[in-house]
Parts: structure tokens; sequence; C-alpha cells
């Protein structure tokens, strides 16, 4: 066969090759070849998570004193140039540092940014104060450094239990700040510790935090409402 040739079929063999490949990988990966059985787990799991969600979101109505009693207070902070200082761990910081980024920058409408910080954005001042305090002083130290009079500490755990967030609401207590606790499963220790308890029914976790967001985008409109 002559050179020619010869490369031509070599090129036709690995064309044929990544082809057979880019098939494979397809098949694999792409959401239009899961077998039945797979197809059928997730749609069954994707109906039994929103009833989950949705069963914790329609018990919100419960602690609706306490939901008004929280927007209250996060309008008379910020209407009287106060600042709202967040904390969590883990899903609850990410919550903390989206509530805050909801206020400097914005939600649905065009405003004035509003002071908020979330405790757990700086991984260094985290690690110094975890490193030479220990871990359980990572908010408080910090509430002790920013508070000022007229402040607000709002509080986000699930379990109501994490040792940081009960002594980021004893430093509050000290310093006479008012404080609100977006709480689960009945509380845990932090609960009464905070002015204001929301704590979400029911003891699924993830529930509770998806729970958590929906109310820091509900207290978000008040917000929008109140500096239009």
């Amino acid at each position: 066969m002559p050179e020619s040739e010869r490369a031509q079929a070599h090129g036709d063999k690995i064309s044929g090759w990544r082809a057979a490949g880019s098939e494979h990988r397809l098949r694999r990966f792409s959401p239009r070849y899961p077998p039945r059985a797979a197809r059928t787990f997730a749609r069954m799991n994707l109906a039994s998570a929103l009833a989950q969600t949705n069963a914790t979101l329609n018990s919100l109505p419960a602690i609706q004193a306490e939901i008004d009693a929280a927007a209250g207070l996060i309008l008379q902070t910020l209407r009287g140039g106060g600042k709202l200082l967040i904390c969590g761990n883990g899903g609850s910081a990410a919550e903390a540092a989206h509530f805050s980024t909801e206020l400097v920058g914005r939600y649905a409408k065009d405003r004035r940014a509003l002071p908020a910080i979330a405790l757990s954005a700086d991984g260094s001042l985290l690690t110094c104060v975890g490193n030479d305090y220990g871990y359980e002083h990572a908010f408080s130290r910090q509430v002790a450094g920013f508070a000022r009079p007229g402040d607000l500490l709002i509080v986000l755990t699930t379990s109501g239990n994490s040792a940081n967030i009960l002594a980021a609401l004893a430093e509050a207590q000290r310093l006479g700040l008012p404080s609100i606790a977006f709480l689960g499963r009945g509380g845990g220790k932090a609960r009464g510790l905070a002015t204001v308890d929301l704590i979400v029914p029911g003891n699924h976790g993830p529930s509770t935090q998806e729970a958590h967001l929906f109310l820091i985008h509900y207290f978000c409109e008040f917000i929008d409402a109140a500096f239009n």
C-alpha cells in the first residue's frame, strides 16, 4: 500500500476511535442517557426534596410574631445609623455573607448602601483569633471589636449549639447589644439568648437553612421598601 494510503487509513482508524470515545463519554455524562432506574430515582428524590422544603416554608407563619419583631429590629437599627454584624458556620456562614452583600450591594431595587459585616468573611482574622484564643471566640472577639451602640448582632445556626455562636450572643448581652438568632431544631442551647429567636419548626437541617435564606430575602424586601 502506498505511503499516502497507509497514512489515510491510519487517520481514519484514529478518527473512528475518537468518535467511539466521544459517543462513550456522551452516554456516560449526557442527561439523555441515564438508566431508567436512575431517572426514576432522581424524579422521586426531587419530589421528596420539594415536599420537605415546602413543608418547612409553610410552617413559618407559626413564628409570624417573631418574624415581625425581627423585621422591626433590623429596620430600627439601619434607620438609626447602626450596622448589622452577621455570623454563622459553614452553610450558615455563606448565608451571613449573602445577607451582608444584599445590604451593602443591592437586593432588588437601587438604594443607598447599608452597613452590614459578615464576621466569617475575613479568613486571616478568623484564623488569627482561632489560633490565639480558640475557635469558640472567632465571632465574639469581632463583636467586641466592631460593635458600637445602636448595632445589631444576627447569628445563624441550624443546631443552636455552636460554641462560637453562643459566645457571640453572650458578648452581645455583655455589651447591651440587641440580637436576632436564626435557629432550627428547637433552638438548641442558643434558645432564649437573643432578643428575638427565629426558630424554624422541624428537625431537618438542610430545609432549615433554606428557610433561613427565605427569611433573609423576606427581610430584604422590607429593607428595600423602607429605603426607597
